[in-house]
């Protein structure tokens, strides 16, 4: 029977293992984001009392200011609309990433290994090293709580001295956070995995239908995800070393704490980094990061 639910475990991985490498090779694919420079001109008719007019009334030359005299115009494509825009678009690449047949192979490795965890979840979780649950637990939340601070910091930091690169990190940071969620929410209702201490231990699936279950594992996926753009947007020895080394301890300390199966981590964790490196590189700005190459 529990064979019967890895199955359709594994289908469900399949439909929403959104990168392994996809999200990563599809960055030359992205919109861009401002419209190009424009031309306008101006035809003067022979008669007396004909005004003027513009040819492209949607585009304006760098010095114009057409914007200026119709503001309310803009408001609808601002940035929530933007976010809004953008995160649909996201949602779509990710999505079919995995059915691309140039990603098929990935999809196969991610899979398996997926699968070889599935396996061996159970004698995994028996053969962990004892001691206070509740230590681990409180090093993972001290690692996600310390790297969220920080990221909040970077952002209100940006946007109070006009720093574009800070700025960048905390709106790319929203945006990741975004798409993490909307893959992460439909995994934990369709899976409704029990976690290590409940039922028989086992970690059967369709169990529950609600957030909060065991695969994947949210605080190791959207740890991740953070972490991942982060250190593309400044990449610096050291802040990867923070970054992914808080990323590690999260992972970590819900394995040791009992929350998680390894493949519930397996499977957050490497979800989440494609996402964060994904949004990276399709959004960022060039001349920002010396990471971004799109």
């Amino acid at each position: 029977m529990q064979n019967i639910f890895r199955n359709i475990m594994f289908a469900e991985c399949f439909a929403v293992a959104v990168c392994i490498s996809a999200p990563c090779q599809t960055v030359s694919s992205a919109p861009t984001l401002l419209p190009a420079g424009t031309t306008s001109s101006v035809f003067l008719e022979g008669q007396a009392g004909l005004s003027a007019f513009r040819t492209d009334a949607e585009n304006q030359n760098p010095g114009g200011s057409t914007d200026a005299q119709n503001p309310a115009e803009r408001k609808p494509n601002g940035l929530i609309m933007r976010s809004i825009k953008r995160g649909l678009q996201d949602q779509k690449k990710l999505y079919a990433a995995p059915f691309k047949v140039s990603n098929l192979k990935w999809d196969a490795l991610f899979l398996a290994g997926t699968a070889a965890l599935l396996a061996t979840d159970k004698r995994t979780q028996e053969a962990l090293p004892g001691g206070n649950v509740n230590l681990y637990g409180n090093i993972s939340n001290v690692s996600l709580g310390s790297m969220s601070g920080a990221l909040v910091g970077i952002w209100a930091y940006g946007i109070k001295t006009g720093n574009a690169r800070a700025k960048e990190t905390g709106q790319l940071e929203l945006e990741t956070l975004a798409n993490t969620f909307l893959i992460y929410a439909p995994m934990q209702l369709i899976a409704g995995r029990q976690r290590p201490g409940e039922g028989t231990g086992n970690g059967d699936f369709l169990k529950h239908h609600a957030f909060n279950t065991s695969f994947p594992g949210g605080h190791a996926m959207f740890m991740w995800a953070m972490a991942s753009v982060v250190a593309r947007e400044y990449p610096r020895p050291w802040v990867k070393i923070l970054a992914y080394g808080a990323a590690g301890a999260v992972s970590t300390g819900r394995l040791l704490g009992r929350d998680h199966f390894t493949s519930d981590i397996l499977v957050g964790s490497a979800l989440g980094y494609v996402i964060g490196r994904y949004v990276f590189h399709l959004r960022c700005e060039p001349g920002l990061s010396e990471s971004c190459h799109r």
